[in-house]
């Protein structure tokens, strides 16, 4: 290409982007207004300017969207649920107890926790909706406020606990002291209930009370030792009808070995004699 031919397309190219120009200028004197994108006119540039006025023109934002995260404290029974949940750990929850119960929410649950912090740092926050799924109460939701840019970073941290140091103070020295009461309580109660208590009695049997029975039982086994010998008899026996076996005579027991067998004797063959061998 020559030199010529070259600013000869650098004129051309030039005039017809500053043509665009033109025409986007003179079509902004109208707008469309805020239309979303999900609208079927929202590419007809033809139709008028796209672009918004913001902020005096914002989008409508959509009823599923999740945006800023919102607590209604007097409905949060401060499980702790959320806390948890979350992955990135940007909400922080601090709790005191209570000795008694101090509300019941909206759906009737009871509420025996103080919420002394509870603070979501939206900075962190990466809007994955966990800590609103787990809410028992439903009390954490996620409204449609999506523009919370502020200067400082630190501004993002909101709170949403409505209690201050001073009554957060109280709450904890009124629950320190029914606990210090009620240990003590349980010492009294443990001092009189072994105050009252019997001693047991030593041993197996259990301690005689007048008008108790005496345990009914088999008597304890005595063994008799059995004379050696003849046994002498006696009237009651002579006048019994049963007869004591006799005595065998001319009985000798046979000693048995160890073994329980008698022990073989072999007897010798006596040789033959010299009338019988001639016969």
């Amino acid at each position: 290409m020559s030199y010529f031919g070259d600013i000869n397309k650098g004129i051309k190219t030039t005039l017809k982007g500053l043509s665009l120009t033109w025409r986007h200028l003179f079509d902004a004197r109208h707008t469309r207004g805020p239309i979303n994108v999900q609208d079927g006119n929202y590419f007809q540039v033809e139709a008028g300017h796209v672009t918004l006025q913001y902020p005096q023109e914002k989008l409508e934002v959509p009823d599923n969207g999740r945006y800023q995260l919102d607590c209604e404290i007097d409905d949060c029974i401060v499980c702790d649920k959320c806390a948890k949940i979350c992955p990135v750990d940007c909400i922080d929850i601090e709790v005191v107890k209570s000795p008694e119960l101090i509300r019941t929410t909206s759906d009737g649950s009871p509420v025996r926790l103080h919420a002394a912090k509870f603070d979501i740092d939206m900075a962190k926050c990466c809007f994955c909706g966990l800590c609103t799924t787990v809410c028992p109460t439903e009390c954490l939701t996620m409204d449609s406020e999506y523009d919370f840019s502020v200067w400082d970073i630190d501004e993002m941290n909101f709170e949403f606990a409505n209690l201050t140091e001073a009554e957060v103070t109280e709450k904890k020295q009124l629950y320190e002291q029914f606990v210090v009461e009620k240990a003590a309580a349980k010492e009294i109660a443990a001092a009189s209930a072994s105050a009252t208590v019997q001693p047991k009695p030593s041993g197996n049997r259990p301690a005689f009370r007048p008008g108790m029975k005496p345990p009914v039982g088999k008597p304890a086994f005595k063994p008799t030792a059995k004379p050696s010998g003849d046994i002498p008899s006696t009237d009651k026996d002579k006048d019994s009808d049963v007869v004591p076996p006799a005595k065998p005579t001319g009985f000798k027991p046979t000693i048995l070995p160890p073994s329980g067998k008698p022990v073989f004797k072999p007897s010798m063959k006596k040789p033959p004699r010299k009338e019988d061998e001639n016969e």
